[in-house]
């Protein structure tokens, strides 16, 4: 989900233009994703996988899916469940609850970079809502977008059009992988947060700046064209602010609330600890895609490098997962919609009541440094050849037996508190975890 870009159109949404014209539209906006100016990943992958999307091993278009949107489709043509459409934000409300993504996640984006950019400005952003396995994106005066992680193909996307109807029907929209599948979503259709400095109108203007945001990236470059609500006086970034037309400096922006520059938003904050928790999520689950199509690949093809390959892209599954190149925080951070209290409840707790939803927020995000992406139906549906690549690989740097320099940082007692924590609360831990921690 490019959260500066695109999730999802229908042409039925579009301008009342010709094809060429809805195309234009496209494209424009598109443009304004790729136009790079500056770093546009920060980290890179071991090694390049594209892969055609009807390959039999993957067959990405017509493979069966199973994600949160195929299974509320299901349910509301079942009857067992109704979306409620209400006066200006149509069926948001309904769509939350019905997949149990909290109004807390809200973020917020005001750069036109998205295929809805007639709709959006500084005072109607364009908000995000999320939770480990699906992303809402709400337009005032467009459509619903929807990028679901379906445990087998990655992400998927669908548009759900703002119109009062019985039985409202999710559409599938597999054209957003024109900005979806490429570089930065790592070769596979999936999500992204971009940063781009953005003027008063809200027109990104790439050539001051075009990032792509996950927790490895340095704070001076993330949130340009997007709102940031809440407590975080060391944090220079791009948010909040318009950029004029010369260069643009970082600045400890803040804001207490959305009510002034955006009160048309379902809420009045784009929740600083969200967005950090978002930009980990979204990199993460390319990861576990990516690594899951690559061993469903080389099983298929009988690739003679299958074992190598797949061990070096657990090597970048885990040491995303663990934070090991993570930017540190400079000071405390506050969020301001109650995201993190309701976040680090989730669980699952280990028996001394540790979770690794658990923040920290004063030097880094986490409290234990290891992804709760582990526990998503996404990861458990990896091949078994993956799998146990990523274990093998999690345990050797949890154990101590990786002495490298960058694994220093996690000391002794934080991966034996990580280990313990996953013996309590991963079903499938590999035996080997159970050995002790050096």
């Amino acid at each position: 989900m490019a959260m500066t870009g695109s999730i999802g159109r229908s042409g039925r949404n579009a301008p009342k233009t010709d094809n060429a014209g809805r195309r234009s539209v496209f494209w424009r906006a598109a443009a304004a994703i790729f136009i790079v100016s500056g770093s546009v990943v920060s980290g890179q992958i071991s090694d390049s996988f594209f892969v055609h999307l009807d390959h039999t091993a993957i067959e990405y278009r017509k493979g069966p899916t199973s994600d949160l949107i195929v299974q509320l489709n299901r349910k509301i043509q079942a009857g067992d469940v109704r979306l409620e459409f209400e006066p200006g934000f149509g069926y948001l409300r309904s769509v939350l609850e019905a997949l149990d993504v909290p109004k807390e996640s809200q973020i917020a984006v005001f750069s036109k970079t998205s295929a809805q950019v007639a709709h959006i400005d500084r005072q109607h952003p364009r908000t995000i809502f999320f939770n480990d396995a699906v992303a809402v994106a709400y337009t005032r005066g467009g459509f619903i977008e929807f990028a679901a992680h379906d445990p087998r193909q990655g992400v998927v996307f669908y548009d759900l059009p703002q119109q009062p109807a019985d039985m409202p029907v999710f559409a599938r929209q597999d054209w957003c992988l024109g900005c979806h599948n490429n570089l930065v979503t790592l070769g596979v259709p999936g999500m992204m947060v971009r940063s781009i400095p953005t003027s008063a109108d809200s027109k990104p203007l790439t050539w001051l700046g075009n990032y792509t945001s996950d927790h490895r990236s340095p704070f001076e470059r993330r949130w340009g064209g997007w709102y940031v609500t809440g407590d975080a006086p060391a944090i220079k970034h791009l948010g909040n602010v318009a950029a004029g037309e010369g260069d643009i400096a970082p600045a400890a922006s803040h804001l207490d609330s959305l009510a002034e520059p955006a009160a048309a938003s379902f809420a009045n904050y784009s929740d600083i600890v969200a967005l950090m928790v978002f930009e980990h999520q979204v990199h993460m689950t390319n990861l576990i895609t990516r690594v899951g199509w690559q061993a469903r690949v080389g099983l298929a093809d009988r690739r003679d490098d299958f074992t190598d390959a797949l061990n070096l892209s657990a090597s970048d599954v885990v040491d995303y997962m663990l934070f090991v190149d993570e930017a540190p925080l400079p000071g405390q951070v506050r969020g301001s919609s109650g995201f993190a209290e309701k976040f680090a409840g989730e669980g699952p707790n280990d028996r001394q009541g540790r979770s690794l939803r658990q923040l920290d927020l004063q030097n880094r995000l986490m409290r234990y440094r290891c992804s709760y992406m582990i526990y998503t139906a996404a990861f458990d549906a990896l091949p078994g050849e993956a799998r146990d690549a990523i274990y093998r690989r999690l345990w050797y740097v949890l154990s101590g037996q990786d002495s490298a320099a960058k694994y220093q940082k996690l000391q002794v007692a934080e991966r034996k508190a990580i280990v313990e924590i996953l013996r309590d609360t991963k079903k499938d831990l590999p035996q080997y975890f159970q050995d002790v921690v050096r």
